[in-house]
């Protein structure tokens, strides 16, 4: 039972104050183009079997962390009765080479509560200068015989990880396994016990678990395994999560957005992470999609982590020494993601609260040093993973690589300040980060302090009033 704060919403949804949340509406639709041009088409409305376990007394996005937003809008007062912003696949495809020779078509959902009566929903994008822009536009009506209403077909194989109240007023987790076999169920739900300790013993999480509620999933698969193309091995399992996306061989996603949508509406979920049946190293992380973490690797806490900071709060990659699929932006302008700026204005540093005055900008660090280290260590990478070492070896590197860069770290004058360390999204000039070392820099266990209260900014935003 929920009450309403806004009585837009009360009116909009055409709910009582004692009336049950509104079930889970979600469009399906199809996002096609290049990096100049897109369209969208509508696939499907659906109705999903579960009641929205979004948080009804905060209906309009404050963050904002995603390159697109959508809003519900009253068609007859024009007033948005429900904004979300998120990122998808394909705002991360268009920025890749290939987006530049040829067209590419993405399925894509988005969810909110059922509306009473007929509705618009509006998408916007971010322009060049970050601000939203409205690129598309539809009406749609709650009631028309063609939407499609979901069974929760999957209800029964749900497992309760962490229950911790009701929906309405917790940050609800699906861990959503695949490529696990009927066989392996067990051993699922011991790793998502897990990855789900770990992540309770991260800050800030580890202080606001009561907030949380962690379900978990692992359709059965045919056969053991996610795929991994690039070394020849394929899998048709169920989510379809697959490594080399964008051809980069770490980066795990699916494509098969109907498919893990329809097993995942059997659970009231406001976040998803997908653990794949793996252990070679490799993860991804879209904020408001889903991120993912190969659960048998070494460092799955870390990948589980890392990647759910991208989905969760919008974080952005703090790392630039790596090889990506990305291409250098035309423009270096302020960035929206929370955790990193362009100091265009060092007097209106983006986390200047979390200063010191006395706090140099740029703020020195053994910047030319760790490049020479690191760049020899992607080499050394690249190579291991052309010649398919085995996976312990990797591992042993990465744990080389990571004792040398904390210790580099630990003799810097800055360490441990807020300050504005040049390096971050993907590139080594123009952009900074703030701190020398982060959980979305390298493969250390903690995040700074601007990503913990950027992630405290959504965990409040799902479960205050």
């Amino acid at each position: 039972m929920r009450r309403f704060a806004l009585a837009l919403l009360v009116s909009f949804f055409s709910l009582t104050l004692h009336a049950e949340n509104p079930q889970t509406m979600r469009v399906d639709y199809y996002h096609s183009g290049n990096n100049e041009a897109e369209i969208f088409s509508l696939d499907r409305v659906v109705l999903e079997p579960l009641a929205f376990s979004g948080n009804l007394g905060q209906p309009l996005d404050k963050t904002l962390r995603g390159k697109y937003s959508f809003e519900i809008v009253d068609p007859n007062t024009g007033d948005v009765a429900w904004s979300r912003s998120f990122s998808s696949i394909y705002g991360e495809w268009e920025t890749t080479g290939e987006a530049r020779k040829m067209n590419r078509t993405f399925h894509e959902s988005l969810r909110f509560p059922r509306p009473e009566s007929t509705f618009e929903i509006v998408v916007k994008k971010r322009n060049q200068q970050n601000d939203f822009e409205e690129i598309w536009r539809m009406t749609l009506d709650p009631d028309d015989y063609l939407v499609h209403e979901e069974s929760a077909a999957y209800a029964s194989q749900v497992v309760a990880i962490e229950h911790n109240g009701d929906s309405a007023t917790k940050v609800d987790v699906l861990l959503l396994g695949d490529g696990y076999t009927a066989e392996e169920q067990e051993n699922f739900i011991e790793k998502a016990r897990e990855l789900t300790e770990i992540l309770f013993a991260t800050p800030p999480f580890k202080d606001r678990r009561s907030d949380f509620n962690i379900w978990a999933l692992a359709p059965a698969a045919n056969q053991s395994g996610v795929s991994r193309p690039s070394t020849g091995f394929y899998r048709d399992s169920p989510v379809g999560a697959s490594y080399d996306a964008f051809r980069s061989e770490r980066y795990v996603l699916t494509y098969a957005n109907n498919d893990w949508r329809r097993i995942a509406s059997s659970v009231p979920y406001d976040f998803v992470e997908i653990l794949t049946n793996s252990d070679v190293y490799g993860g991804g992380g879209i904020y408001g999609l889903f991120s993912t973490a190969a659960a048998n690797s070494d460092w799955a806490g870390y990948l589980f982590v890392h990647e759910f900071g991208h989905h969760f709060a919008g974080l952005a990659d703090e790392y630039y020494t790596s090889s990506v699929a990305y291409e250098a932006p035309d423009e270096i302008i302020e960035p929206y993601e929370p955790n990193v700026t362009a100091l265009l204005d060092p007097e209106n540093l983006k986390w200047k609260h979390l200063a010191q005055d006395d706090t140099p900008l740029p703020t020195p660090w053994p910047k030319e040093i760790y490049e020479e280290h690191s760049i020899a260590y992607q080499v050394r990478r690249n190579k291991m993973r052309q010649e398919n070492v085995a996976e312990a070896e990797m591992n042993k590197l990465f744990a080389e690589n990571q004792r040398i860069v904390e210790g580099m770290f630990s003799e810097a004058p800055y360490d441990d300040t807020v300050g504005a360390f040049e390096g971050a999204l993907y590139q080594a000039n123009g952009y900074y980060r703030s701190e020398q070392n982060c959980i979305m820099f390298t493969r250390t266990t903690d995040f700074c302090r601007v990503c913990a209260a950027a992630i405290e900014q959504v965990i409040d935003e799902y479960t205050q009033p």
